[in-house]
Order: C-alpha cells, then sequence, then structure tokens
C-alpha cells in the first residue's frame, strides 16, 4: 500500500510502499477512505514531540473494514469505521473507572516504535499513535475503531476522530459547561472550531472567540461565537473584560502555548475553569498568579475530550446529521495523499480550519 512516511523530522514526507502485517487476534485492517490533516501531526513531523522515526503519521482518520483477525465480534467487512488514537483496555482501573481516554495498557496501547504492524523492504516503520492513518490502509486493535451508520459521509466522519472530539468533548466532557455560562476558545482551528460548536449546542450564553486571523475569527462566527477578539489588536485579556466584566465562567485554550494558556487563566471569573486543550511542548512551564487560586479558579488538562469515544462519535455524527453539529463548513480543502506536504504547509500557514487527505474507490 501507499503511505506518508516521516523520515527524518523536519523534513518533508516520503510516499512510499509499505507492507501491512496479516490481522492478529483482536486486529482489523481498514481501508482508508478520509483522514484530517491535524495540527498534533506536526509537533510529531516537526520534532516538537519526539517519536521513533522512521514512521506513518496520521491520526484523524475513518474508512471501512476490509477483514478481521480471530476473537473479533464488533466488526465485519464492510463496516464503516471511526480510528480514534484512545485505544482502551477496558480491564485496567482507568477503563473500569470509565476514564477510558487515560488507559496505557502497553498490549493495546503499544509504546512508540514497539508495534510490528507496518513494515518497509524488510525493515520495521513506526505506527504513530497507534493508528498511522496517511496510509490506504490501516491494521489496528479492534479498541481503536468505533462502527457508525453507513449514512455518515466518511470525509465529515474523519474530523470527528482527533478535532470534533478534542474540542467537543473538551466543552461537554471536561468542563462541563451549562446552558447560560459564559466561555472563551483561545485559537480557532479545527479543535477550537469545534469547542465553539460545542458550547454553543450546550446553550451557552456568550461564546468569545479569540485568533489573530480574521478568516479563523469568521469560520467561529459561523460556528456559534458571539463575539470575536483579534489578538493582533491587542491584549485578548483586556479586550476580553471589556466585553464582559469580571471574566468568564470557562476559557479554553486550543493552541498549546505558555502565553495563550496563561492568558486563559487570566480571562477567568471567580470560580471559573480553564481547560487546557493544546499540547504544551515538552519542558515549557506555565505561570500562574497565586492569589488568585483563592478566588477559587481551577485549571485542568484535556485528553482528547476526556472520550467515551463509543459512545460519544456515534452521538456527534447524530447531532450532525440533525443539523446542530457542523462539520462541512470546517474543511477547506480536500487533497489526495500524494498532496500531503500541501497540506502540511496550509497547517503551518495556519489560514485554513481543516484540510482532509481522501482515497479513491472508497465510500
Amino acid at each position: 500500500m501507499k503511505a506518508a512516511v516521516l523520515e527524518r523530522t523536519g523534513a518533508p514526507l516520503v510516499i512510499d510502499d509499505i507492507d501491512l502485517a496479516a490481522p492478529g487476534p483482536h486486529e482489523v485492517v481498514v481501508r482508508t477512505a478520509a483522514v484530517g490533516v491535524c495540527h498534533s501531526d506536526l509537533h510529531f513531523i516537526d520534532g516538537i514531540y519526539p517519536h521513533p522515526i522512521p514512521g506513518v503519521p496520521g491520526h484523524e482518520v475513518a474508512g471501512v473494514v476490509e477483514a478481521i483477525g480471530s476473537q473479533v465480534s464488533a466488526f465485519k467487512p464492510g463496516d464503516h469505521v471511526i480510528g480514534c488514537l484512545s485505544v482502551f483496555c477496558g480491564h485496567c482501573p482507568h477503563c473500569i473507572t470509565g476514564r477510558l481516554v487515560l488507559c496505557a495498557t502497553p498490549d493495546v496501547k503499544i509504546p512508540p516504535g514497539k508495534s510490528k504492524r507496518l513494515s518497509r523492504r524488510g525493515e520495521h516503520v513506526s505506527q504513530m499513535l497507534q493508528l498511522s492513518g496517511f496510509a490506504e490502509q490501516l491494521l489496528v486493535h479492534e479498541h481503536a475503531l468505533v462502527k457508525i451508520r453507513p449514512d455518515m459521509p466518511l470525509d465529515r466522519a474523519a474530523l470527528i476522530g482527533c478535532a470534533v472530539m478534542t474540542g467537543f468533548g473538551a466543552v461537554v466532557n471536561s468542563a462541563q459547561v451549562r446552558a447560560g455560562e459564559t466561555v472563551a476558545v483561545i485559537g480557532c482551528g479545527g479543535i477550537g472550531l469545534s469547542a465553539i460548536n460545542a458550547a454553543y449546542v450546550a446553550g451557552a450564553a456568550r461564546i468569545i472567540a479569540i485568533d489573530r486571523i480574521p478568516e479563523k475569527l469568521e469560520f467561529a462566527r459561523r460556528m456559534g461565537a458571539t463575539d470575536l477578539i483579534d489578538a493582533s489588536q491587542g491584549d485578548p485579556v483586556k479586550q476580553l473584560r471589556e466585553l464582559v466584566g469580571d471574566g468568564v465562567d470557562h476559557a479554553f485554550e486550543a493552541i498549546g502555548l505558555k502565553q495563550t494558556t496563561e492568558q486563559a487563566w487570566s480571562m477567568l471569573a471567580p470560580g471559573g475553569t480553564a481547560t487546557i486543550i493544546g499540547m504544551i511542548p515538552p519542558g515549557v512551564k506555565v505561570e500562574l498568579h497565586g492569589p488568585d487560586f483563592l478566588r477559587e479558579k481551577k485549571i485542568q488538562g484535556s485528553l482528547m475530550g476526556s472520550n467515551r469515544f463509543r459512545v460519544d462519535m456515534p452521538r456527534i455524527i447524530d447531532l450532525y446529521l440533525q443539523g446542530r453539529i457542523k462539520l462541512d463548513e470546517m474543511i477547506s480543502q480536500r487533497l489526495p495523499l500524494a498532496r500531503i506536504n500541501e497540506a502540511l504547509d496550509a497547517l503551518r500557514d495556519g489560514h485554513l480550519a481543516r484540510t482532509v487527505i481522501t482515497f479513491d474507490g472508497v465510500a
């Protein structure tokens, strides 16, 4: 099969032929239909987060089951599925207490570089984030997949595999935003836009979108933002307080920077919660003002929207098909795998919402 291979950090991906192992017990082969190009991929491609190479990136993926290994009972060839990097075992303390996203059991969440599912001319190739979606096929544990209804377009479904689940889940699961509360979202990429849309669905009274790029702020308005702040025009914390006085009930950071994390904290009203979604680089330290804790402010992380993805993703699909969740608006362009580096450059440029890589001949 063809796949986009990361051979050297900071260098373009190389389209090459990759061999897929035969499915073992509890493993499923998926024919890739679409894969979103996520900023998290750049963290590994550009070397911000280390990972063994050569490897195949890509994790925001949807497709059709092609074959199954032994002991697989939940899937059959022809099923439409979404992949999720939150592979779960179902029996560790995290799983049995309902926090599947924190599962780290190594027989399902194989440590980086240890999976033997991919090879190239007899040499091992790393499966990145349990999926390696920039490829024509996937070989994954069955607990990395959720079956979805067949009338859901797979290019839209792919977005739910990361950006939508992460942003939507941060609002609904991690922060549990309630109707009438006020929300600020810093960063209007795919994840931030999904958080804005989720806040709208949750009934937030004010949804303040913050970014430096005018096009992204307009995307945010279409996703449900009630107010827009252009961070290039001055201190966004000051601009926000001019809008809502004492601050917001919830601030979501969807970029992964020290400065914007500290801004999210500073935007909170007393009793407010800052939820950090972005991937802050290793070694970066965040500084908070100590007296704010006496005002019962809280800060928390959110991993993949604190998801229970086999429950959450089908629900998001239902909301989309009812017209309540917006996915069509998030796709800025569709490109073939051969143009993956063009898609990555567009992501670095920062002006598009989402690029989706699509594969010919897949439903």
